[in-house]
């Protein structure tokens, strides 16, 4: 019986670069970048639900915490998704939009959480 593990499937000899083609460091400068700052701000927003405005957390803080993690887990999906080929190199604007909207969702949660009108 053939070694699996010498199959080669027609791609002997080819390049061995990612399926979409993402080597430049650009990209991944922009992609951390842009990963790290939303990451932040979500962190800072979710402590800012239970700590503001006494240490006892609202309610209302608490489920706005909650629907903002549900808007990154199914941004983390689709990034998951893309970084293993799975999703076309389209849906790399979407993923930037959910992210900014997620930004923007933060903003609003902690303009709220600490008063400001």
């Amino acid at each position: 019986m053939d070694d699996f593990s010498t199959r080669t499937y027609g791609t002997s000899g080819q390049d061995n670069r990612p399926l979409f083609g993402e080597t430049s460091a650009r990209d991944r400068i922009v992609n951390l970048a842009v990963g790290g700052v939303t990451s932040l701000v979500v962190l800072v927003t979710v402590i800012s639900s239970f700590v503001f405005p006494s240490l006892s957390p609202r309610p209302l803080n608490v489920f706005f915490a909650v629907c903002i993690l549900l808007a990154c887990g199914s941004n983390i999906m689709l990034i998951y998704w893309y970084r293993q080929g799975d999703l076309e190199p389209k849906f790399r604007n979407l993923i930037y939009y959910m992210l900014a909207s997620i930004l923007l969702l933060c903003l609003c949660a902690n303009l709220y959480f600490h008063g400001v009108r």
